[in-house]
């Protein structure tokens, strides 16, 4: 993980060219943008931290807010807001508490945000030596129950459709994917075709995860090689079980 975050905010002023110094002095590369969508959706390669400056609620607030909380889930960033008690509300409106990893009342200590980064950047760079995951689902509430469950054991990144996990596949590299059965537009047997058939995605494990449990549904994976076939009604403690002895059976071959 480099040590690098993206710094979101519609003003040039005081507090805001004294964060951009104190982090560029604690070793960060800061990058900066505006709150419109477009200007944040050109970065390449975005940095895993990203920081929200308030010092007003912008017409679009809810746009910014939308796509950064897409960019959350899907890349497992680190986001922190700083504005005052009605901005930061305006934020949690949008995002849930559980997607924020701290916000920060105006006016700032600018100094622990500095250590707060410092915090980030190590949780960072333990989450880099972690199996990487790549859920997909077009099932928002369950990508986040998963999400929530797997990544005390592992890196975990989420897409909403299987054309957005074939884009992601072919600039990340995972462990395994988690792979819902029934899905709109392209199913998850259509998906894995997919992955199969292409040289970058067709060694990458996946296992089915879906409630579909008829014998005609089990039985048309096969051919496509899954690792597995798990219902989502197993419990939390039964998923965890079945992908720590898949890494664990796979480590030893």
């Amino acid at each position: 993980m480099k040590k690098e975050l993206l710094l979101i905010s519609d003003t040039q002023s005081f507090m805001v060219n004294a964060i951009r110094s104190g982090l560029s002095r604690s070793g960060y590369i800061v990058s900066s943008v505006s709150t419109i969508v477009t200007e944040i959706s050109r970065i390449d390669n975005p940095p895993k931290i990203w920081v929200l400056y308030l010092d007003s609620i912008p017409k679009e607030i809810n746009s910014v807010l939308n796509y950064i909380y897409e960019a959350i889930t899907e890349e497992d960033l680190f986001f922190y807001p700083i504005g005052n008690s009605q901005e930061l509300d305006a934020v949690r409106n949008v995002i849930p508490e559980s997607c924020i990893s701290k916000a920060f009342l105006r006016p700032l200590n600018v100094k622990e945000l500095e250590i707060e980064m410092e915090d980030a950047f190590d949780r960072g760079m333990q989450a880099e030596d972690k199996r990487k995951l790549l859920i997909v689902d077009d099932d928002t509430t369950m990508l986040k129950t998963l999400k929530k469950i797997l990544s005390v054991h592992y890196h975990v990144f989420v897409v909403n459709s299987g054309m957005n996990a074939i884009a992601f596949l072919t600039k990340n590299e995972v462990d395994l994917v988690l792979l819902d059965y029934e899905m709109p537009v392209v199913s998850g047997v259509k998906i894995l075709e997919m992955m199969r058939s292409e040289a970058a995605t067709e060694s990458i494990p996946v296992m089915f995860l879906t409630g579909k449990s008829d014998r005609d549904s089990v039985m048309s994976t096969v051919p496509l090689r899954p690792e597995k076939y798990l219902l989502k009604s197993l419990s939390s403690e039964e998923l965890l079980a079945a992908i720590d002895e898949f890494f664990e059976t796979h480590r030893r071959r």
